[in-house]
């Protein structure tokens, strides 16, 4: 299993530059699709194939003593739980893009970008070095950039160069903490700046260049995680971004290029320290209720979807900052932390389904009508009927509805909380979803009830593959609550002793 790791890369960006050099072939002109479809569903293969599989880290291009230094591949539990939730969401994007994406010029163009995004992410959650993680980090990131913009609309265009500064800017912060590390250390390689980290701790206090590294990690992977006060190009990025792109901004990028990077940076490089955790309970909890509240007002149903993008992935910041709290405190508790960072870690797998389902849904849904304003929407139950039924799905999982995952994973987090001792942060988890709740309220009343609207008098379902694209993630929403038990024995736990195995090196002394 260990050879096919590399698949996850490799697999996209060779078919990624593949269809840049196919298109140039008049009679090989409608390959793209095949192959991104191909491709999409390999690396999903790959990731299910590797659950359950224990793979040692792979060294590309090593050299030194037993060939143990070189670019190292690390694919531990946190690693594949991430690799099934992107590769999930790209599947189900790009079947939906094969319909979806036809009104746009050089739909090519579209497949080849959306390859280079995921293989790159999919690197992101491979690498075990700090520069490779910025290299792709940057390389993802360069990629949507460009996709916010395929409409080259004045809209489409100003949200793109909004995100690319504001991108940009978290770049330079994280190239910034690399570089203080890597002249601290001497080393790139996460496990070995890990090491020295922890042996200047055991020499003493720790100085002020390493939590200046911290301070400049934390802000700008917080920036690309889109958390309340550097969100400011998210609100607008995903809604002007074409459909199946939204879903993967939403779903899986900020995710992987923050919450990911986040977690990975807090526990498996600085160590969870009581410093860095407050930071990340203050960025969830602030997230959390301010994206929320902004979502509250909306009446553009994509503007609404990505406030509350905000919101949710608050709760998943939240309770990896609480878990990386108690663990470094003077008696770590290990069975509060694990709990925090199981439903933690279920919300994101959960939000990457449910949100990329809305998401798609709203693209179906604003093609169908030619509008994405809820006031001009209405009884789309009756004409677009599998369309709406997912989003019903989708927004009953989001809400919190049981049996749906969204409830579980939120109830997960509410009672970790509690059983951590933050029951002030679990009353406020309640109240969020709550505001949730009625958010998604009048999402169905407004888009799926009521009286349609004339611009959606004439809408009628969506082509088959956009269909099919959202029943997967709907399936995915049902299943993953009922199957969650299951699950957490092959995804969360795993994922979640990942984290836990890595700071308690530093946390409590212990060696690797």
């Amino acid at each position: 299993m260990q050879g096919i790791v590399p698949l996850l890369v490799v697999l996209p960006l060779v078919v990624a530059f593949g269809i840049v050099i196919l298109v140039q072939v008049r009679v090989l002109r409608g390959l793209p699709v095949i192959l991104a479809c191909f491709a999409m569903l390999a690396n999903l293969i790959v990731s299910l194939c590797l659950l359950g599989v224990q793979v040692d880290p792979i060294f590309v291009g090593g050299w030194g003593p037993a060939k143990t230094l070189g670019i190292q591949l690390t694919c531990d539990g946190m690693a594949k739980l991430m690799l099934v939730t992107i590769n999930l969401v790209a599947f189900a994007s790009v079947l939906f893009a094969t319909s979806y994406i036809r009104r746009f010029t050089k739909p090519w163009l579209f497949y080849s970008l959306f390859l280079l995004m995921t293989g790159a992410m999919n690197a992101v959650v491979l690498a075990g070095d700090l520069f490779n993680l910025f290299v792709f980090l940057e390389v993802a990131a360069i990629a949507s950039y460009a996709l916010v913009a395929f409409g080259c609309e004045s809209e489409e265009l100003e949200a793109s160069f909004k995100y690319l500064v504001l991108g940009s800017v978290g770049s330079v912060f994280i190239l910034m903490g690399v570089a203080i590390l890597y002249s601290l250390t001497g080393h790139l390689n996460m496990a070995m700046v890990h090491e020295a980290l922890r042996a200047l701790r055991e020499a003493g206090p720790v100085g002020p260049a390493v939590l200046l590294a911290a301070a400049a990690l934390i802000a700008g992977l917080a920036l690309k995680a889109a958390m309340v006060p550097f969100h400011a190009w998210l609100p607008d990025a995903h809604p002007s971004a074409p459909a199946p792109i939204s879903a993967m901004l939403s779903g899986v990028l900020i995710k992987a290029s923050g919450v990911y990077a986040l977690a990975r940076i807090v526990f498996s490089v600085l160590g969870a320290q009581s410093e860095y955790a407050v930071i990340l309970i203050s960025l969830g909890a602030a997230s959390m209720v301010i994206g929320a509240l902004l979502s509250i007002g909306q009446w553009d149903f994509k503007r609404l979807l990505a406030y509350s993008s905000i919101s949710q992935v608050g709760y998943v910041v939240l309770a990896i900052g609480v878990a990386a709290h108690v663990v470094s405190g003077p008696e770590p508790n290990r069975a509060a932390a694990g709990l925090c960072l199981f439903g933690g870690l279920f919300h994101l797998f959960n939000h990457a389904a449910f949100k990329s389902l809305l998401f798609l849904s709203s693209g179906s849904i604003e093609q169908q009508s030619g509008t994405r304003m809820l006031k001009e929407m209405g009884g789309l139950t009756r004409r677009m009927p599998v369309t709406s039924f997912c989003c019903r799905i989708g927004a009953m999982s989001i809400a919190g509805v049981p049996p749906f995952n969204g409830f579980f994973s939120k109830l997960i987090i509410v009672v970790a909380l509690a059983m951590a001792g933050y029951v002030w942060l679990s009353a406020l988890a309640v109240a969020v979803a709550v505001v949730t709740l009625l958010i998604f309220v009048k999402v169905q009343r407004y888009v799926l009830e009521g009286e349609p609207g004339p611009k959606v008098a004439a809408a009628r379902e969506a082509p088959a593959m956009m269909c099919v694209g959202l029943v997967i993630l709907a399936v995915v929403c049902v299943a993953s609550g009922l199957a969650m038990v299951f699950l957490r024995e092959q995804l969360f736990d795993p994922a979640s002793s990942a984290l836990l195995d890595t700071a308690k090196t530093i946390t409590m002394g212990a060696t690797p």
